[in-house]
């Protein structure tokens, strides 16, 4: 029997290998592929006729920082998860997954065109086109990636 996490996990991959038919980078235009977990994202550009990746971020290397990272001393001194979070009612921009996606897809977008990337095909893997992942694509976008 499967649990719902586990039949939504199924499914999403069974969209991922049906879409992935239809989605293939090449060297003039590579995938921008993009993986959502519940607390992070990750996004990779890649060219799949020689299968290798050519540029990849994460939220985890956007700043470098493990914030709020247990056995790390967060404001005012204290340790672990209840350091890293706001008051109640106030929303931090840097906490709130949005935005991370969207400075996410800017990092993604700056390497491209460091690299002379200029236009990607986007890989939702199988994700509602929805929340983070149009956030990061809009983050891409905006930063000068076409796709």
């Amino acid at each position: 029997m499967l649990t719902d996490t586990n039949r939504k996990k199924q499914s999403r991959k069974k969209r991922h290998r049906s879409l992935r038919k239809r989605v293939e980078g090449t060297a003039e235009r590579p995938r921008l592929a993009v993986f959502r977990s519940t607390r992070h994202i990750y996004a990779q550009v890649i060219d799949d006729l020689l299968q290798k990746t050519l540029a990849g971020t994460s939220d985890l290397a956007l700043d470098g920082s493990q914030k709020g990272k247990k056995g790390q001393k967060g404001q005012h001194g204290q340790e672990g998860e209840k350091a890293a979070k706001a008051p109640a009612g106030e929303k931090d921009n840097e906490k709130d997954k949005k935005v991370v996606a969207k400075k996410v897809g800017a990092a993604i977008a700056k390497k491209c065109l460091e690299k002379g990337i200029d236009k990607v095909v986007f890989d939702r893997a199988g994700f509602k086109y929805h929340g983070r992942i149009s956030a990061l694509a809009d983050g891409a976008r905006e930063a000068g990636l076409k796709f």
